[in-house]
């Protein structure tokens, strides 16, 4: 049976805890984001863990021959890599040029983007993967969705976007009496699909330092021992790789305990270890992995889109994310940037209002003390976006706007969402509907009356 170990990267940019007390005017004149508590946060987690934790799997792999692992690396993360720790991008490209890693695609801001745009979507995983390629020298064959958010038309977009391999959570409801020790194949395409086994990951991600867990301490032949007597072709470990020295300290062995652990698997001959994309292909797709849009999963909380779009906040935050989108994007450049970057997952999962063990792990990841806190410093940084837009707007801007939902214009057996296809009707028909069409292009397209005359012509 092949060992897959996936390990999760990624750092945020966390917004100012003050930004809501200030007007928000635009981010040139007002920092939106915290960057002197990211770099001291992300300057400690290099420390412990990416340098640590890297240099001891290279350790390793000098003395275990085959050992293989797979890593997923957000664009912030790498950004950051490059900036604060460019040495542990060395560290990478010696894994890869050893071929011991593979480096898989996802989003490059950690994103919700698929829930906005596809396109939008498509951009940022291109992106990332570019830079991965660029960065570490790996050029990807496997991809996630941030937070392994998955269904049927998330794997069949990134296998139309070349990604022969998706990886996402082994759900106790989408599998049944099915195993997650398989690979399965996804619905409706012919990506296979690796699934999370998420409660040996979770012995490791969660468990591991609990000293209430009748299991502890976990040690790395113990743990062998359950891989080995595990069934099944594939079992795939995922967690965040800050589970080495930062969520784990160090006090607690963790270094040990990664130290060891592929010893102890190399000495079991039905063990071997394989990344993700390897693993893919060894094995034939066991079933379907049938996950209906309206179901979508994710690897958080209660397996679903909660930890994220779970409560009023959070969807209020959302709708107001993707109302902004194509004005972003019409404007482009510094107004995009800054919506990709409000885009990340992680500052709708600080807004969580949980309890109980799900609770106690968003409160662990938040900067701000509280979900109504983080909430209204978001929605600061989104009306900082808007100052933004709306500075930079132009009837350029205005030429490339495309809208998609309720913002188009309707009129009978007509629907026109952008200035080119206004520009397509009749004059028969902008005649007819010229009063509402003048109003529309004002309010919905920013422009004066005057230019809106202009276009009707």
């Amino acid at each position: 049976m092949e060992v897959v170990f996936f390990f999760e990267v990624h750092q945020p940019r966390r917004l100012r805890p003050d930004l809501y007390r200030v007007f928000p005017r635009r981010p040139g004149d007002l920092d939106v984001f915290y960057d002197e508590l990211n770099e001291h946060i992300f300057r400690r987690v290099a420390e412990r863990v990416y340098r640590k934790a890297t240099r001891i799997i290279l350790d390793v792999a000098r003395e275990v021959p085959g050992l293989r692992v797979t890593y997923s690396v957000s664009g912030l993360a790498l950004e950051q890599f490059r900036k604060w720790a460019p040495d542990v991008l060395e560290l990478f490209r010696e894994l890869v040029a050893r071929e011991v890693a593979e480096f898989v695609a996802q989003t490059y801001y950690h994103s919700l983007a698929w829930f906005v745009d596809k396109g939008e979507f498509r951009e940022q995983v291109e992106m990332q993967a570019k830079a991965v390629e660029e960065l570490i020298g790996y050029k990807a064959r496997a991809a996630e969705n941030t937070e392994f958010i998955y269904n049927n038309d998330v794997a069949c977009y990134l296998y139309s976007l070349g990604f022969s391999t998706v990886v996402t959570e082994g759900v106790d409801w989408v599998l049944g009496w099915r195993s997650p020790n398989y690979v399965y194949k996804a619905w409706g395409c012919d990506a296979k699909v690796l699934v999370r086994n998420y409660r040996l990951s979770d012995d490791i991600g969660f468990r591991f330092g609990a000293r209430w867990w009748d299991q502890w301490p976990l040690t790395a032949d113990k743990y062998a021992t359950w891989l080995e007597a595990t069934p099944g072709d594939v079992v795939l470990i995922a967690v965040d790789y800050e589970t080495f020295g930062e969520h784990h300290w160090p006090e607690s062995g963790i270094y040990d305990f990664l130290k060891w652990l592929p010893r102890e698997i190399a000495k079991r001959p039905r063990l071997s270890f394989a990344t993700v994309s390897e693993a893919a292909s060894k094995h034939a797709p066991r079933d379907i992995y049938d996950v209906p849009p309206w179901a979508t999963i994710s690897w958080a909380d209660e397996r679903d889109l909660s930890a994220w779009l779970g409560n009023e906040l959070q969807r209020n935050a959302f709708t107001l994310l993707k109302w902004l989108y194509p004005y972003a994007r019409a404007v482009g450049e510094e107004a995009l940037r800054l919506w990709r970057e409000l885009s990340t997952s992680d500052h709708f999962y600080y807004q969580a209002t949980k309890s109980g063990p799900a609770g106690e792990v968003h409160s662990y990841f938040s900067p701000y003390g509280s979900a109504h806190k983080a909430h209204d410093i978001y929605m600061a940084a989104l009306t900082s976006l808007l100052v933004l837009i709306r500075e930079s707007w132009s009837l350029e801007a205005a030429e490339r706007l495309v809208l998609d939902d309720e913002r188009c214009f309707y009129g009978q057996g007509i629907r026109i969402c952008s200035i080119r296809e206004l520009r397509r009707l009749g004059k028969d028909v902008k005649e007819k509907y010229r009063g509402d069409l003048i109003r529309w292009l004002v309010n919905v397209f920013m422009i004066s009356v005057e230019e809106a005359l202009r276009l009707l012509g």
